[in-house]
This record gives C-alpha cells, structure tokens and sequence, in this order.
C-alpha cells in the first residue's frame, strides 16, 4: 500500500494515549476520535497525546456511526473497556460499514469460548461488510505468542503454568471495579467471586445467553488451545481477592482502600485437554503497594521444563504498541472476527505501517 494508513480512535482515555501516538510515530494518521465522556468530547487529541494539537476534535460515540460513513478509515482501534458485551456496539458500528477493528478488550482476544453468539453474529456481519475484526494487546506477545515459541522448542508437554500481575491503577476507573478494588470482602465474595460458584452447565447456558463474565485467562486458554491445535475439555475459573495488610491509596477510584479490603483479584482458570495437557494460568490485577511491580511468569513442564520470567514490563505501553504493530495484519487477514491465533506472529514495523499492507 502506498498511503499512510488513516486510523480512528474509539475509546480516549489512558490507552489512546499511546495507541495514537505510536500511529503517528508509525508513519499513519488518525482521522477520527470518539469517546463518551462530556470532559474529554470536544479536547483536541494532541492534548490527550501530549504534543502540539493536531486538528481532530474527540467527538460523541454516538455520531462515530454517521462519521464513519463519511470517513472511511482504514481501520479502528477500540481501547475502552475489558468484556465484548460492553465493545460490541463499537465493533458493530464498525462491521456495519465495512472498518476493520482492533480491541484492547480482554475478552476480545478470544471470544469464541465466552460469547459464542455475538461473535458469530459480527463474524457475519464483518464477512458481508469485507471487514476484519479482533482484539490483541499484551496478551497477544506475553500470554500467547511468547509461549507457544516456547513450546516450539519443547519435545513433550504436559503442563503450562503461567502467572501474570498487573497494576490496575494503569487502566482505569471501569477495570479496577471489575476486579472488585475497594470492597470489603463479603461484598467481594457476593459481587465478583459468587459468579463462578456454578455447575458447567449453569456456565454453558450464561455464555449461551452472552451473560458470561470471562476472566483475562478463559480467553487466554482458549487462544493458547487453538494455536497449539488442543481440543478443551474441561475449562474452569475462581476468582480470589487480594488484600493488603496497609490501606492503599487508589487514584483510579478516588478512594482510600481500608487494610484487608479487597485491593484487586486474582483470576486461576485451569483448562483440561483431550490431548492430556493441562493449562492452569492466573491473571492478578490490583492496586499496587510501593513494593509491587507488573511480572509475567510462565512454566512450561514436560521434556524439557522451560521457565521465563519477565520483571517490571511496561503492560500499558506494551499493550498500545501491540496493538499498533497488529493494524497491518489486521487489514491483511481473511474477513470476520478473525483472532490473532490465525495471524502471523506479531513482528516489530521498523517502516511505516502502510508498506506492511498488500
């Protein structure tokens, strides 16, 4: 392709802070921002980037349908929220007029094992429209890619493990309360841990009705299943809180967290295969202490074992420029909702993402 890639934004809280300057500091553009909050709609987007302004005003969700029409951009980056119940009317707006879109929406990752029916329903609704969407981030490297290299390398697997932290003071407001940060425990237990006390039928018939609260790591797993060709068997997840022995100031929540209250969760899915291999993965999201930092730690066991661990990884920063880095690919895949197991590997863009587009 021989234009510089025209991109909008969905979505310009923290996140877009990065995504939009790392589209511009790879040779594309963004054409059109949308968000939903009074205090940023009307801000030019170089405010929120920190740089000089650059003549795109963030306007209403609700005219990024019309504008779309008008627009045309090559693609959308969604950086709202973590569940696809709550980007779906994103993503719908964008396969209805043929844009391609890219979610840092947990859940998004791998959807297809959580909210079946909507996302064969934009999966339609994308191939009529001769679209692609999908959803990548850190996940995609240190959750996924990462580690099925890993086991490129191994003869025999029987186990992986993996544990990952992060701080959810660096990714809003909405993130923090789905991990339970500031309540007590018994509110915790009731609101957030409650919802996995269920049968495996109860579970099958809540994401039958797209009523199913996935954690980070049930769409994890199912990634992780369908890039190594594992059939699931079993797929189960617990959500524990986390506390601290001190109250923790949360800037997010604009609050005090008491000591012993609940300063995040952590999220243990364990996968069962056919093939024998089990998959046990733990996402730990909370307000940091001073003495906590982010950690991805993974083990593969079998013949032979492999550990990697990473200490102190930037999630945020890597997480935009993932997803950034994934715009070509993107435009390049097959259309429909089409995750990043069925893409090429992530690959750094030294060029400008428009010499990587056929």
């Amino acid at each position: 392709m021989n234009e510089k890639l025209r991109i909008a934004q969905y979505g310009c809280g923290k996140m877009s802070k990065y995504t939009m300057k790392y589209i511009y500091e790879k040779g594309a553009e963004i054409v059109a921002a949308f968000d939903i909050d009074n205090n940023i709609i009307g801000k030019d987007i170089g405010e929120i980037i920190g740089c000089e302004k650059k003549g795109i005003k963030v306007q209403s969700a609700k005219l990024a349908e019309e504008i779309f029409k008008i627009l045309k951009p090559d693609a959308c980056i969604i950086t709202t929220m973590s569940l696809m119940s709550d980007v779906k009317d994103a993503f719908m707006i964008c396969a209805k007029n043929g844009i391609n879109a890219i979610s840092t929406c947990e859940e998004a990752f791998y959807p297809w094992n959580s909210s079946t029916n909507l996302t064969k329903k934009l999966d339609e609704l994308a191939k009529k429209n001769k679209c692609t969407l999908s959803g990548s981030g850190y996940q995609d490297v240190f959750w996924g890619n990462l580690i099925t290299t890993l086991a490129g390398a191994t003869h025999k697997i029987t186990k992986i493990k993996g544990i990952s932290s992060y701080n959810v003071e660096d990714y809003g407001i909405a993130l923090a309360r789905a991990h339970g940060a500031g309540l007590d425990l018994q509110t915790f237990e009731k609101e957030v841990a409650s919802a996995d006390n269920i049968s495996e039928f109860e579970r099958q018939k809540l994401i039958d009705e797209g009523k199913f609260s996935p954690s980070y790591m049930w769409s994890v797993n199912g990634w992780l299943c369908s890039k190594l060709g594992l059939t699931v068997k079993k797929q189960t997840q617990k959500c524990v809180p986390q506390t601290y022995e001190k109250e923790l100031k949360s800037e997010t929540l604009q609050m005090t967290i008491p000591a012993g209250h609940a300063t995040g969760m952590s999220a243990l899915v364990t996968t069962e295969t056919h093939e024998g291999i089990i998959l046990e993965t733990e996402c730990i999201g909370k307000v940091y202490s001073s003495d906590e930092y982010d950690k991805n730690d993974w083990t593969i066991f079998g013949e032979p074992n492999t550990q990697i661990v990473v200490s102190r990884p930037n999630t945020v920063e890597l997480t935009c420029a993932t997803v950034v880095n994934r715009i070509p690919e993107l435009i390049n895949a097959e259309y429909g909702y089409v995750t990043t197991d069925k893409m090429i590997t992530n690959t750094y863009k030294i060029n400008s993402l428009h010499k990587y587009v056929n």
